[in-house]
């Protein structure tokens, strides 16, 4: 076996090094002194290839939960770029100066019943994976996703106009609800069984395999576009329902969290999932004593308060919790939500339905390779710098568009589009992975589920509130801003940077006990990069120690 201090001392330092450093009143033991005669060697960085070499089964598991995320992405593409197929226009849209458009008031309603339904779906699957597991919620989450996929099916039965509009409303609000449990849940599992090497790369899964899911749902949209009468549209939404089903399948395999074990006190059963998580080179016992000191350490520091939606926002949790919700906002403020609709936009700038369609292809392709490239950099680099250096390249990106949106033409039209793709080609290689992993790391071990709940609150209230303002700036039966959006987004990206700076403190490689005693601290956002814990002091009080000045 590996020692377990070359692979465990790496996430959280044993209670056995706290003793050996303190007695009850903080003062130093004999013992200690013999310690501090004699350090320990600086151990070696373990990169990325050598952990999964190590972990194999939990890279593997996690690749399986991607299924997913897929689905997250696939759902994107269907309901967000369905409304561009002439033949959805002709059943649930109107003419406008002959030419067919979706209603503002509908194409609002369409847009914010996503996030509304995942709001509610978040919270749920907050309390169902503290509740019953994590295998629970992505098991309940599946089969409400299947309920949705099914009412949308039938969503062009009503004979009137205004029921067929709602029945597709309420198909999205129950999807949006299924889909943000489900990537609640999986944001909740990969945090807790992933190592800090591996936390960043594995968790820009979500960007990836977000964009991957949205290809294919464009295109099945775009080889039904020329399909006559509602098969062509129908036959998108009813090509959710295997991947609808991946998750529960996926559920039946997978190991419960030995986080959630260990804090139900299934300790046998908290073992067990270990030892299916571990490689045979992997001491898996000294890995659930770790975790038993962590989760200890926790308790101890909330006063053995119970895991609750109110406890996030107490204390030291409470900037935590802030900064998670952060993170769940930044997508929004690059534009996610305007480039998932980038069909649809093109068209009322002046593209063609086909040409529109390909573009959508040609930039989630662009976004694919960012976000394979993002796993190098977030092995490589900081996050906070990732996140400032995206959201500065995109400021200027959308200003330009805001600038040829000014003027009439072609080259309005086609740079509107280009900017589209490179947005999405640099922010999936920067900000976007990165903000999934800042999310997953600031929350606090016990609150974990509670606190990727409330990220994808915060996820599908921004979601729904773009969603249903952006057809009314862009749209030309309201705002009419169209190109100029871009204005819009300038100003957005602007304050993500300074958000970013003053919110977001540096946690890469960070172990969850580092993390927690760094807010016990109270170090402002840029000053955690610069604090050091040797191996015998990283389990000290705060108290006992200065910050490391910058």
């Amino acid at each position: 076996l590996i020692p377990s201090s070359v692979i465990y001392d790496e996430y959280i330092p044993s209670n056995s090094n706290v003793n050996r450093m303190v007695d009850a009143d903080n003062k130093p033991t004999a013992k200690h002194d013999e310690v501090q005669s004699d350090p320990p060697l600086p151990q070696r960085k373990i990169s990325v290839l050598e952990d999964i070499k190590r972990s194999p089964k939990v890279a593997g598991y996690s690749l399986a939960l991607t299924s997913g995320i897929i689905l997250y992405g696939y759902d994107l593409a269907i309901v967000s770029n369905v409304s561009s197929m002439p033949e959805f226009q002709h059943d649930f849209g109107r003419k406008l100066g002959g030419q067919l458009i979706i209603p503002s008031l509908w194409l609002g309603l369409w847009n914010v019943a996503n996030p509304i339904g995942g709001i509610f779906g978040a919270i749920f699957g907050g309390y169902v994976q503290d509740r019953f597991g994590r295998r629970s919620s992505l098991a309940v989450a599946s089969i409400i996703s299947a309920i949705g996929v099914a009412i949308a099916y039938v969503s062009n039965l009503p004979g009137g106009i205004d029921g067929r509009r709602a029945v597709f409303f309420v198909a999205k609000l129950v999807q949006g609800y299924a889909v943000n449990m489900l990537t609640c849940t999986i944001q909740t599992y990969m945090s807790e069984v992933l190592s800090p090497t591996l936390r960043g790369p594995i968790l820009a899964f979500f960007p990836l395999f977000t964009l991957l899911g949205q290809l294919v749902g464009s295109i099945v949209v775009f080889t039904s576009l020329k399909e006559k009468g509602p098969g062509g549209y129908l036959k998108c939404f009813i090509s959710q329902w295997p991947f609808s089903a991946l998750p529960l399948l996926v559920s039946i395999i997978l190991p419960e969290s030995p986080t959630w074990l260990v804090r139900k006190d299934r300790m046998e059963a908290a073992r067990k999932s270990q030892r299916r998580l571990d490689s045979a080179r992997v001491d898996s016992e000294a890995a659930i004593e770790k975790l038993c000191s962590s989760i200890r350490h926790e308790d101890e520091q909330a006063q053995n308060h119970p895991a609750s939606y109110l406890e996030c926002f107490r204390g030291n949790n409470l900037r935590r919790t802030m900064i998670v919700l952060f993170a769940n906002l930044i997508p929004q403020l690059f534009g996610l939500t305007l480039m998932s609709k980038s069909s649809y936009f093109l068209q009322i700038v002046g593209m063609g339905a086909t040409n529109s369609l390909l573009f959508l292809e040609v930039g989630i392709a662009l976004g694919l390779v960012a976000n394979i490239l993002s796993m190098w950099t977030l092995s490589r680099f900081n996050r906070v710098p990732l996140i400032m250096v995206g959201l500065a390249i995109t400021t200027l990106l959308w200003t330009g568009m805001g600038i040829l949106g000014c003027f009439q033409g072609v080259v309005t039209i086609w740079w509107s589009a280009v900017t589209m793709m490179l947005v999405i080609t640099v922010c999936g290689a920067t900000a976007w992975p990165a903000s999934y992993a800042v999310g997953a790391e600031a929350s606090a071990l016990r609150l974990r589920a509670k606190s990727q709940g409330l990220g994808w609150v915060m996820n599908g209230l921004s979601n729904g509130v773009f969603g249903l303002v952006l057809p009314y700036i862009f749209n030309p039966d309201q705002g009419n801003l169209r190109a100029k959006t871009g204005f819009v987004y300038t100003g957005l990206c602007l304050l993500g940077l300074v958000g970013t700076w003053y919110v977001v403190p540096e946690m890469k490689d960070r172990t969850p006990i580092e993390i927690d005693r760094m807010f016990e601290m109270h170090l402002p956002a840029r000053k955690f990069k610069a604090q050091t814990f040797d191996d015998e002091n990283a389990g000290t009080s705060p108290k006992s120690r200065s910050a490391t000045p910058v």
